[in-house]
């Protein structure tokens, strides 16, 4: 977040609670969704996959993206899914890119994995098809990072990245 406002963006963030980040205005829950969508151009989706979440990424969600081109350089909104294949539907996806309600998709992840050959994201030429592989995965961190959780353990400390159940993250 402090980097892309180094660059001039203005972050807007919504999440199903309430949080405050510094330089980020933040939206929560339901009702400050559409508020949230209204003025929002490129919108990044790290979401986890929850019942609630599944098929957020959706033509109504897209639809409530902002028509106002805050970023004039942008000729339309911009979906970028890294979060979870489960979040979007593709073929709203897709019939968005075609009706101008988004401009562009860049996809790390799909309903179906790995995408399909035949699926026509590969070849949609406003759609970027990117490897979900972001995680280290030397050798030597991933040892570290499990030493480190030892370590927490035995110390009788919280281990990070904990799922909470009823949460579904």
């Amino acid at each position: 977040a402090a980097v892309l406002r180094r660059i001039g963006f203005q972050l807007r963030g919504w999440s199903r609670s309430h949080k405050e980040i510094e330089g980020v205005t933040c939206f929560a829950g339901e009702d400050e969704q559409a508020a949230f969508l209204a003025e929002t151009d490129i919108l990044v989706c790290l979401l986890p996959l929850t019942d609630a979440t599944r098929g957020i990424l959706n033509r109504e969600l897209f639809d409530g993206l902002s028509k106002t081109g805050r970023h004039q350089r942008l000729p339309g909104p911009i979906l970028i899914n890294a979060g979870r294949g489960g979040l979007q539907v593709e073929s709203d996806i897709l019939a968005a890119l075609e009706s101008s309600a988004l401009y562009a998709a860049s996809l790390d992840v799909f309903e179906t994995e790995p995408l399909p050959k035949a699926s026509p994201l590969w070849a949609h030429p406003r759609v970027v098809v990117t490897p979900h592989n972001a995680a280290e995965s030397k050798d030597e961190s991933i040892v570290r990072y499990f030493l480190n959780r030892v370590d927490d353990l035995e110390a009788g400390r919280d281990l990070p990245n904990t799922v909470d159940r009823s949460r579904q993250y």
